[in-house]
């Protein structure tokens, strides 16, 4: 039996979207809206921090840093995207990959900070 090697990831979020992800059992990120064609999650949990607390709290009154676990053969699909300085990477997720992206989750989305 072969353990399979999983990469660790951080998702800021906001509030309404948290509450989703509670009512998955803390198993799945929901569907994305309209509006939302990409599910980015973040490879560095300073990232995560940043835009939870500078850019999440501004809109949403409060914001958490998420900390999941994906296998890593599957997220080779997804090349990092480097979006501003060195360490400011994510993953692109098309929607209509989230479902698929899902169901790759090891274990149990952990909220690991919150502010207000």
């Amino acid at each position: 039996m072969t353990s399979q090697q999983t990469t660790t990831l951080w998702r800021p979020t906001g509030p309404k979207e948290l509450q989703l992800v509670r009512e998955s059992d803390w198993c799945a990120w929901p569907p994305r809206l309209p509006e939302q064609p990409i599910f980015y999650p973040v490879l560095n949990e300073d990232y995560a921090v940043r835009i939870a607390r500078d850019w999440n709290v501004k809109h949403d009154g409060a914001g958490f840093v998420t900390r999941f676990g994906v296998e890593s053969e599957f997220l080779r699909r997804y090349p990092v995207q480097q979006v501003g300085g060195p360490t400011i990477l994510e993953l692109w997720v098309p929607a209509e990959e989230l479902e698929e992206f899902n169901a790759h989750i090891i274990g149990r989305i952990q909220v690991v900070h919150e502010f207000r």
